[in-house]
């Protein structure tokens, strides 16, 4: 990508009960940290509404969330920063995933579905782990369907006559996810036992168009913001990719079904 897309925490919170329930899915196969007062760094944490799940899990924690997204973090502070009911504390933190090392000891590093939009993600693990406390956890999950229709059909279309020039480069590729077997290679060789897994949800959407107001949440944020100047393009864009959304994603009486595959992964540290 050429330019950072930008983010819409409206947009990104309209399947947010969709969009947490992979992270409540993670956060029950995280050991409990090593000690009592856990410091805890949540890696994209956008409008933190799922670092404040942790805080729910871990009352008496120092959780950080951190993000590159203004919009996200404004968000964050307003509806989330500031004591804990458990005695912890909840704050937030503008920070790159991509150049992001820890300046103290964790004993949870946790990403929810962000790595994926960082290259060379897996390369910044052993600084991560090793900032990690004996026991201490990186635990993260990452849409995993690049291959999924809403993928395939993006980029098709950007690819096109009338979109290359405008798109080329644009959007995710179709490699920034690895697979379970690299990830756990990758973790294990680091010292940490590893628990690598996929679950496919299906989300059950309603409204008009549901699948493309998901998407333009987040993997269509690039080429909304490549467009983001020439509105006629970008609602011309959008029309196409709908038309198309809708003939991959038929409508059914009791609503819309999006397949989603998801890949998580928790990594102890042992030593």
């Amino acid at each position: 990508m050429t330019t950072p897309p930008a983010w819409d925490p409206a947009q990104y919170l309209r399947h947010a009960g969709h969009r947490a329930r992979p992270f409540t899915d993670l956060l029950a196969r995280i050991p409990d940290p090593p000690t009592g007062r856990p410091r805890v760094a949540d890696l994209g944490c956008g409008p933190g509404n799922v670092t404040a799940l942790l805080a729910g899990r871990w009352p008496t924690a120092h959780i950080t969330g951190y993000d590159n997204s203004p919009a996200m973090l404004d968000r964050a502070h307003v509806e989330h920063d500031g004591p804990t009911a458990g005695g912890g504390r909840l704050d937030f933190s503008h920070a790159d995933v991509r150049t992001w090392t820890p300046e103290e000891p964790y004993d949870l590093i946790v990403s929810n579905a962000t790595l994926q939009w960082v290259p060379g993600h897996a390369d910044r693990f052993a600084d991560w782990t090793a900032a990690l406390n004996p026991g201490g956890t990186l635990a993260f999950q990452v849409p995993d369907n690049t291959d999924a229709p809403l993928h395939t059909l993006m980029r098709d279309l950007a690819a096109t006559p009338r979109w290359r020039a405008r798109l080329a480069g644009v959007l995710r590729r179709p490699d920034s996810v690895h697979t379970p077997g690299a990830y756990l290679d990758r973790l294990a060789r680091l010292g940490c036992a590893t628990d690598v897994w996929q679950t496919t949800y299906l989300h059950v959407l309603t409204g008009e168009d549901p699948v493309l107001d998901w998407v333009k949440g987040t993997g269509l944020r690039p080429a909304l913001t490549a467009l983001a100047d020439d509105p006629g393009a970008r609602d011309a864009f959008l029309t196409e990719y709908r038309d198309l959304l809708r003939t991959a994603y038929p409508r059914a009486p009791y609503g819309t079904v999006l397949p989603f595959r998801r890949l998580f992964a928790v990594a102890r540290k042992t030593g």
